[in-house]
C-alpha cells in the first residue's frame, strides 16, 4: 500500500468526522453517520483522495452485528408470548414490501435486483448498506435509499399519523353525533380484543463493565470470522450478532460502550461515502423514481397494515400504524410519547423487527437473486 493511500485514510476519517460533527450540531438525525458519508464523498468526487481499506466492511459489520444483538434485553423474550401475533403480522407486511417494491424497482430503473432489494429492506440505515456491501449490492445507492426511508420514518410518519388519527376521531365523533340526533342505533359496541399489556416493562440489563465489553468483542470478532468462512451472505454481520444474542440473553454479560456505536458510525459513513464516485452521482437520477416507490409503499404499508393490527390485535389506531413506521426502535421510541403512544409492546416488537429483519431478510433476498436474477 502506497504512502499516499495511507494518508488518504485518516484524510477520509477527518473529512467524514468534520462534517459528522457539523450535522450533530444541526441536530440532523443520526447526523454522525450521514455527516461521514457527506464529508468522504465530497472528499472523494471532487479530489479523489478518500479511501478506506476493505477490511473495515468486515470491521463494521462485526460491530453492527453486536450492537443489534447487544438491543435485546432478558424481558423482550418474557413479552414475546404477548406480540408474537403483530410481529409475526408486521414482519410479514414488510417482507411482502421489500420483495413487491424491490422487483419492481429493479424493473423500472437500471438497479440490479440485490441492489434493488436491500435498498427497500426493513433494517437500520447504519446495517443495511454494509450488508449490502458484503452482499455485492451497490452500497452507495442502498446507503440512500435507506437514508430516504429513514428521514420517512422519523420526520413524516409521526406526524402523519398523528394527523390521520385526529382527522378519523372527529370524523367518529361527528357521525356518531349524527345518528345520536337522527334516533339511530349507535354504531360499535362490538367485543373489543385486548391490546398487548400497557405495562410491559422493558428490563435494561445493568452490566456495563470492562470485562462483558471485552468479552462481547472477543465473541463477536471470533463469529464474524467464523461468519466470513461459512460462505454465508453478510455472515460476520450475521454471526457477530447470534454471538451478541447468546451472551446478551444467556449469561447477561454482553456490553458495547456508547462510544464504539459512534466510531462504528463514524467509519460506516466514511467507508460508503469513499466509494462513490462522480459516475456514481450522475447515476443518482435513476434513483429518483425508485425512492418515490419505497417511500409510496412504506405509506400505503402503514395505513394497510396498521389497520389490519388495529382490527386483529387488539392495538389502537395510532399504535397500529406506528409499528409500521420505517424507522428505528429508539427513534419510535422518542417519536411515540409526541403523538400520545405509551404502549411499551409498540417498542419491544420494533427490537424484535429490527434484529428479525436484518437476520432473516438478507439471506431471503441472496436467495431469491440466485433463484431469479
Amino acid at each position: 500500500m502506497s504512502q499516499l493511500i495511507l494518508l488518504n485514510i485518516p484524510l477520509t476519517l477527518l473529512a467524514g468526522g468534520a462534517f459528522g460533527l457539523v450535522f450533530i450540531f444541526l441536530k440532523i438525525p443520526n447526523g454522525l453517520r450521514i455527516g461521514a458519508m457527506f464529508g468522504s464523498a465530497l472528499l472523494s468526487v471532487f479530489f479523489n483522495a478518500a479511501y478506506m481499506p476493505s477490511p473495515t466492511r468486515f470491521f463494521v459489520q462485526i460491530i453492527a452485528g453486536a450492537l443489534i444483538g447487544c438491543s435485546m434485553e432478558k424481558s423482550d423474550i418474557k413479552s414475546l408470548p404477548l406480540v408474537i401475533k403483530p410481529t409475526i403480522i408486521m414482519l410479514l407486511s414488510f417482507l411482502t414490501l421489500n420483495i413487491g417494491i424491490g422487483t419492481l424497482i429493479h424493473f423500472i430503473s437500471p438497479i440490479d435486483l440485490m441492489t434493488a432489494l436491500m435498498c427497500v429492506i426493513p433494517g437500520g440505515i447504519t446495517d443495511a448498506p454494509i450488508v449490502a456491501a458484503a452482499m455485492g449490492a451497490d452500497a452507495p445507492k442502498v446507503a440512500l435509499a435507506q437514508l430516504s426511508r429513514y428521514i420517512l420514518g422519523v420526520g413524516v410518519f409521526p406526524p402523519m399519523i398523528f394527523a390521520y388519527d385526529n382527522m378519523r376521531v372527529k370524523a367518529e365523533e361527528r357521525k356518531k353525533t349524527a345518528e345520536s340526533r337522527a334516533g339511530l342505533p349507535m354504531a360499535g359496541g362490538g367485543a373489543v380484543k385486548a391490546a398487548p399489556s400497557q405495562g410491559m416493562k422493558r428490563i435494561k440489563s445493568s452490566v456495563k463493565s470492562p470485562a462483558a465489553f471485552i468479552c462481547t468483542m472477543a465473541a463477536a470478532v471470533a463469529a464474524g470470522f467464523a461468519g466470513d468462512l461459512s460462505g454465508i451472505p453478510a455472515g460476520s454481520f450475521l454471526f457477530s450478532l447470534v454471538a451478541a444474542l447468546i451472551l446478551r440473553l444467556a449469561f447477561d454479560f454482553a456490553y458495547l460502550p456508547p462510544w464504539v456505536k459512534k466510531i462504528a458510525l463514524l467509519v460506516s459513513g466514511c467507508y460508503i461515502g469513499s466509494a462513490i464516485s462522480m459516475d456514481d452521482v450522475i447515476g443518482f437520477r435513476f434513483l429518483a423514481l425508485p425512492v418515490v416507490s419505497i417511500l409510496a409503499g412504506y405509506i400505503i404499508n402503514c395505513f394497510v397494515t396498521g389497520k389490519i393490527l388495529s382490527r386483529t390485535c387488539g392495538f389502537t389506531r395510532k399504535e397500529g400504524m406506528l409499528i409500521t413506521t420505517p424507522a428505528g426502535a429508539s427513534d419510535i421510541a422518542l417519536s411515540s410519547a409526541d403523538i400520545g403512544v405509551e404502549n411499551t409492546a409498540v417498542i419491544i416488537i420494533q427490537i424484535f423487527r429490527a434484529v428479525i429483519a436484518m437476520a432473516l431478510f438478507p439471506q431471503i433476498i441472496n436467495f431469491l437473486v440466485f433463484i431469479f436474477g
